[in-house]
């Protein structure tokens, strides 16, 4: 049992033991609920210029607070982890095993520990491995606030950590998008139409980026049908001095024109047909390179059938749905490589920043209408008895090939 002064000694002594002395230490958490409000701690080894040091991160009231601990104060710092009263969970990872426990809310400890583990881990981790990120290779505070990813004292905020984990994914991809090969060469102006742009966050994060940490030539356009949020964009981009450079449109986008053709169309959880949609408008721009994470996805859910043991599928509502995701994104890269694009369908981002982690990256550069491609599609289609709305909604340009 736990005592009113923290954890019981034998539990407390192999904590110590586990993040001070056995080689391969890799993280110790601390999760603990007060009144609702969720409390995270956490402590990971880091190597600085002075030496090895423990890295602690807390998240509480709204933020995210990183320190860097010399030994002292790391013993310290655990020591008061290890002294805590309360319900709680930790959990410690080490190279060779993990240790993990639970304190009740009357104090039982509930302990379980991994069998022998063989991770590879580095006793500390280099201090910079926490700055590289696409949103640190430029002074990026000024953006992250007026976004209010940031607080008003730089710091990334904990509602806001998916978000700012997502925009940092989505740029590591856009950026070796415009610096891999040669539809957008390093002395051309990068033209980007982001589709559905909603709140914008990457809209702008991706013109700051590209400006700043690549220094190249940029404009954008965001569209989005949502009025207020365009307005709320375009004040934006005023305050931020780039309302030439960055510019939005309102209205639907079927029906929206563009003062540039662009060369890079990106399209971030539009949802359900919106995403066929934004595939449509780049294909009649003719443009040369798709970044485009869906979102929810039901049009194709509502007309699937099949039948034989395809029944036993789509007879339960959950897996019809996830079944429909997948088919969804297949038909749609499917379609663009008849078009002649070659595409690639990855994860973005962790499914702890947002369980709509699937990008598909498209770039052309094939002879449309390729064989292979065609009877891919036709099968697939067939097998599902299904009518995908991009196929509609392309019209000929699509269909003089099947």
């Amino acid at each position: 049992m736990g005592t009113s002064d923290g954890l019981s000694a034998a539990l407390a002594d192999e904590v110590r033991r586990r993040v001070f002395e056995e080689p391969g230490f890799m993280r110790l958490t601390q999760v603990a609920r007060y009144g609702g409000r969720v409390s995270r701690l956490s402590f990971r080894p880091v190597e600085l210029k002075t030496g090895r040091a423990l890295q602690m991160e807390t998240g509480d009231a709204g933020r995210i607070i990183v320190s860097n601990l010399d030994d002292a104060a790391a013993h310290a710092a655990v020591e008061e982890v290890i002294l805590q009263p309360g319900a709680r969970e930790l959990h410690v990872q080490t190279a060779t095993a993990d240790l993990h426990i639970r304190v009740t809310h009357k104090g039982r400890e509930l302990v379980s520990r991994s069998k022998p583990l063989a991770r590879e881990a580095e006793e500390a981790l280099p201090h910079d491995r926490v700055k590289q990120q696409p949103l640190t290779d430029f002074d990026s505070g000024p953006l992250l606030k007026a976004l209010e990813i940031a607080d008003a004292d730089g710091r990334i905020k904990a509602s806001m950590r998916g978000k700012y984990d997502q925009v940092n994914a989505f740029l590591r991809i856009l950026d070796t998008t415009v610096t891999g090969g040669d539809e957008v060469a390093d002395d051309d102006e990068i033209v980007i139409a982001d589709c559905g742009c909603g709140k914008a966050y990457i809209t702008f994060a991706a013109y700051f980026y590209l400006t700043h940490a690549r220094k190249r030539s940029v404009k954008v356009r965001g569209i989005d049908r949502n009025v207020e949020l365009i307005t709320a964009a375009r004040r934006l981009a005023a305050d931020l001095g780039v309302n030439e450079e960055v510019r939005f449109v309102a209205g639907e986008l079927a029906d929206s024109t563009l003062d540039l053709r662009p060369n890079l169309t990106i399209s971030l959880h539009a949802c359900d047909t919106a995403t066929d949609e934004a595939l449509a408008r780049a294909v009649e721009w003719k443009c040369p390179r798709i970044l485009c994470a869906p979102c929810c996805q039901h049009e194709l859910n509502k007309g699937l059938a099949g039948g034989g043991a395809m029944k036993a599928v789509l007879r339960h509502g959950i897996l019809r749905e996830r079944l429909a995701d997948l088919l969804t994104d297949t038909f749609r890269a499917q379609l663009l490589r008849i078009l002649g694009y070659r595409v690639k369908i990855m994860e973005f981002v962790s499914h702890d920043a947002t369980a709509k982690n699937l990008l598909l990256r498209a770039e052309y550069g094939v002879a449309p209408g390729q064989g292979d491609a065609v009877a891919e599609y036709r099968a697939l289609r067939d097998l599902w008895q299904a009518a995908p709305w991009l196929e509609k909604r392309l019209g000929e340009s699509v269909s003089r090939f099947l």
